[in-house]
C-alpha cells in the first residue's frame, strides 16, 4: 500500500491549527518539521513545541481524493489560495523496522554504552544500559543526554547517590548506577516519565536502588554527592535554588540542555554557590559543570 503525503510551509503559532485542518480533511497523521532546521528544544513531557517556520506534513490513504482535499484547504480562512505546499506519494514501508534501524548501540566517555534491545552488545565486559527509545526524552542521541553521559562516565561514582532531576526515560540515573553509584533518585513532573523510568531500571537490574518522585512528592531533606539536570534553559533558571538545594557541599552539579549562546545566562544563575568547570560543547549545545562550595 503507499499513501499520499502533503507538505504545507506555515508560521509557527498557525501550525497546531492547521494540522488540525489537515486532519479535518481526512489525514491519517500530522507530523511538524523545522523548515530551517533550526537547533530545537527537546519538548516537555505532552507538549509539542513549535518552531518559527514550521512545514506540516499530513499523511493520506492513496485512495483519497486529493484535488477534493486541496479545494478544502483553499476555502479555508487559515489560508491562501496560493499557499505554498508540496503533494508526494510515499512507498509502503514496514515503519517499525525502518526505525528500527536509525538506533545502533552508542558508546559514552571510556566505558559506557547505551544498547537498544535488538541490537548485538558490542563489548559484554563494557558497563552496558539496555534502553529502547520509547514515550520519555533520552536514549543518548541527543547532544545534551550525551554531553550528560560522557560526564557521568568520567566521574568516579562508587558509593555515591546521584539525582536526575528530570528524569524522563531514566537514563542517566541508570547509568550512574550502573557506574558504580549506590543510590539514584530521579525526579520528573510527568507520571508518564516516572513509569518509563521504573520499566527501564527493572529492565537493568537497578530498580531497587532507584526511586522515582514527583516533584510535589520529594521528601525535604533529600540531597546527593552528584545532581543532574538536563532540561530546558528557562526551566533550570527558574529552578536554580530548588537544584541547587539538592547538592550536599563539596558535591558536582551538572546541568543541560542548554543552547552554547545561553550558557552565561544559565551560569549566572548558580555562581554564587557553584565553582565552575570551562563549559563543554557538542554541536549547538553545551553543559556546565561545577561543584558546591558552601551550603545553600
Amino acid at each position: 500500500m503507499s499513501w499520499i503525503q502533503i507538505k504545507i510551509n506555515t508560521s509557527g503559532d498557525r501550525a497546531e491549527s492547521l494540522g488540525d485542518l489537515l486532519i479535518e480533511s481526512g489525514a491519517l497523521s500530522i507530523t511538524f518539521q523545522d523548515a530551517h532546521n533550526h537547533p530545537i528544544f527537546e519538548p516537555l513531557p505532552g507538549e509539542t513545541r513549535l518552531w518559527g517556520d514550521t512545514d506540516v506534513i499530513g499523511l493520506y490513504s492513496a485512495e483519497i481524493d486529493i484535488a477534493k482535499v486541496i479545494m478544502i484547504l483553499e476555502q479555508s480562512p487559515q489560508l491562501d489560495k496560493n499557499f505554498i505546499h508540496k503533494i508526494e506519494q510515499v512507498e509502503d514501508k514496514d515503519w517499525q523496522r525502518e526505525w528500527m534501524e536509525h538506533f545502533h548501540p552508542v558508546c559514552f566517555g571510556q566505558r559506557l554504552w547505551i544498547c537498544p534491545s535488538w541490537r548485538e552488545v558490542p563489548d559484554p565486559t563494557a558497563v552496558n544500559v539496555m534502553l529502547d527509545p520509547g514515550l520519555a526524552f533520552g536514549t543518548g542521541t541527543h547532544p545534551t543526554t550525551a554531553l550528560c553521559l560522557q560526564w557521568l562516565d568520567s566521574l568516579d561514582l562508587v558509593g555515591k547517590t546521584i539525582i536526575d532531576f528530570g528524569c524522563g526515560s531514566g537514563i542517566l540515573a541508570i547509568a550512574a548506577l550502573k557506574l558504580g553509584a549506590a543510590h539514584a533518585i530521579g525526579i520528573d513532573i510527568d507520571a508518564q516519565a516516572i513509569q518509563a523510568s521504573r520499566n527501564n531500571a527493572q529492565r537493568n537490574g537497578v530498580s531497587e536502588n532507584l526511586d522515582l518522585y514527583r516533584p510535589e512528592d520529594l521528601p525535604t531533606d533529600i540531597s546527593a554527592d552528584v545532581v543532574v539536570a538536563n532540561i530546558l534553559a528557562g526551566s533550570l533558571c527558574e529552578l536554580a535554588l530548588s537544584i541547587s538545594k539538592l547538592v550536599k557541599n563539596n558535591g558536582s552539579l551538572a546541568l543541560s540542555g542548554i543552547l552554547t549562546t545561553q550558557a552565561s545566562t544559565v551560569t549566572q544563575a548558580y555562581q554564587q554557590n557553584f565553582i565552575f568547570d570551562p563549559v563543554v560543547s557538542k554541536e549547538d549545545w553545551c553543559r556546565i559543570t561545577g561543584t558546591m562550595t558552601g551550603a545553600v
